[in-house]
């Protein structure tokens, strides 16, 4: 059992900016030169990518579970009110 819901746009995030600290770690250990504004196109791209695949998955996510809802019968959760009750 799965303890908690998989979200690839952290993933990606995570990845990007663990990149970022590996590029910052080599030129503060002297392996190589990176100049300061290298790593904020990198960062960007990374988040924004991070947010793309987030609201990707989201739509994913949610058209999964809208048809989970319909073939079990129920209201999907989209046209749900606050209290879970079909209206």
């Amino acid at each position: 059992m799965r303890r908690h819901e998989f979200k690839p746009g952290r993933l990606v995030a995570g990845l990007f900016l663990t990149l970022t600290a590996v590029i910052y770690a080599g030129d503060a250990g002297g392996l190589w030169e990176t100049p300061w504004f290298a790593v904020i196109p990198l960062v960007t791209a990374g988040l924004c990518l991070a947010a793309l695949t987030g609201s990707a998955a989201h739509g994913i996510r949610r058209r999964i579970r809208s048809r989970a809802a319909r073939a079990a019968g129920a209201a999907p959760a989209s046209t749900r009110d606050s209290a879970g009750t079909p209206g």
